[in-house]
């Protein structure tokens, strides 16, 4: 079943540009606050705009804050007194992710329905046991909970039901079937999946059990196809012409593309580095004279290497903080705030023991474990070995070649395989 873009109550408003007469600014501090019920400096900012509803001022509320181990959004509501017209919505304060993510849920208790959720307007929710789909672009971007998605979606089947019944009784009795079975996956009597497809890469579901793994949650993070792209509003980049490999080490190649914070034409600063006693990188920076938007990343240069890298620091000293290191991979935490008491002095136990190690009061070892054996961490003592740092070098395991996408390509041979079989 899907559900179209009437889940919103009312008729769709948008408030106009704020009144000088009534703003009232955050308090002082960082622009964004991690979000915190006990926060009372933390208010937002109201705006006097036009309801497009009875065409009269109601007030707009504007909360910037961040949701911890996530990322930092934008909180919006707006409400009439005249009419009673109220809506709210959030939007990523941040650009679009250089992938898709994909959360896979499989709800099996209460307490996942309490799992928290940041929905963009571009996701598309779905619950295949129910063969049940809302689209991308169908609903405002929220801030809820996997049972205030459910709930969300009731209210927008049971909006105009009753001009249904008065029209066409037998949509509307197959409607109110439907969301009696959405009404019994609150109650959780059979496990089902909550599947949250974002191609913005901005959706986020709460991973209570952080940071260690959550087994009934599997993120993943793909490239988006053109389909997507257009939809994003992205203009695909045009193919480049490569260069020779000595023009890309002595000098800075510069292309067009879009910013992606406002879309406007921007260019594109690209050099490979070579890093002592490591190998090359591609650094690559873009700078938006339209916004002043500056992105920047850093890409392996080469290809997987034919073994992992496993690289442990024992950090003694405050000075071991400084070392430079190179992860070219993505790591994302996912972190609610929503956890039991117990979580919280969990991390807050372990972030003070973070604090320690950073102070130098505190040893510890640093390990970072890349299959891909493409990272690294600075020898202060090269050319000669850190009696501080082991370098390992191992033979992958067939998953972690599986996570690679290397378990099905073939690289020699593939010719014949090519050849017509007679």
């Amino acid at each position: 079943m899907l559900a179209e873009g009437a889940l919103e109550p009312g008729t769709p408003a948008a408030p106009a540009a704020p009144s000088p007469a009534r703003v009232r600014a955050p308090a002082s501090g960082n622009l964004f606050r991690p979000i915190s019920a006990e926060d009372e400096e933390q208010q937002p900012t109201e705006i006097e705009s036009l309801c497009m509803n009875c065409y009269r001022n109601g007030v707009t509320r504007l909360l910037l804050t961040k949701i911890p181990f996530f990322r930092e959004i934008i909180v919006s509501s707006f409400s009439c007194e005249h009419c009673g017209w109220n809506n709210t919505e959030i939007q990523s304060a941040g650009r679009i992710q250089d992938q898709g993510v994909r959360y896979t849920l499989t709800v099996r208790a209460q307490e996942d329905m309490n799992r928290e959720v940041v929905k963009t307007e571009s996701a598309t929710t779905r619950i295949p046991e129910l063969d049940f789909e809302i689209p991308a672009f169908s609903q405002k971007g929220a801030l809820t909970t996997v049972e205030g998605l459910i709930n969300r979606a009731i209210s927008g089947l049971e909006q105009d039901q009753p001009m249904r019944r008065a029209s066409e009784e037998t949509i509307a009795e197959r409607i109110d079937e439907f969301i009696v079975k959405l009404q019994e996956l609150k109650q959780v009597a059979s496990p089902f999946t909550l599947i949250i497809d974002d191609p913005s890469g901005n959706s986020f579901v709460e991973n209570p059990f952080a940071p260690q793994k959550d087994e009934a949650l599997v993120i993943t993070h793909y490239n988006r196809t053109s389909k997507q792209e257009e939809m994003l509003g992205l203009q695909a980049e045009a193919p480049e012409e490569k260069p020779e490999e000595d023009d890309l080490r002595n000098e800075v190649l510069q292309f067009n593309t879009n910013c992606p914070e406002c879309n406007a034409p921007a260019q594109t600063n690209m050099k490979l580095v070579q890093i002592p006693h490591f190998k090359e990188v591609i650094i690559m920076a873009t700078n938006c004279e339209n916004c002043g938007d500056r992105t920047n990343e850093v890409k392996s240069g080469g290809a997987v290497e034919p073994l992992g890298t496993r690289i442990t620091l024992h950090i003694t000293d405050p000075s071991d903080m400084t070392r430079d290191l190179l992860k070219v991979t993505k790591n994302p935490f996912t972190l609610g705030d929503s956890s039991s008491p117990g979580q919280a002095e969990k991390l807050q136990e372990f972030s003070q023991k973070l604090d320690q190690i950073i102070e130098g009061s505190m040893k510890a070892h640093f390990i970072m474990d890349d299959p891909a054996g493409n990272s690294y961490l600075q020898n202060v003592y090269a050319p000669e070995d850190d009696p501080e740092m082991k370098v390992e070098c191992y033979t992958r395991t067939f998953d972690q070649n599986e996570e690679l996408g290397l378990n099905d390509m073939k690289t020699e041979g593939y010719e014949t395989g090519l050849a017509p079989q007679r």
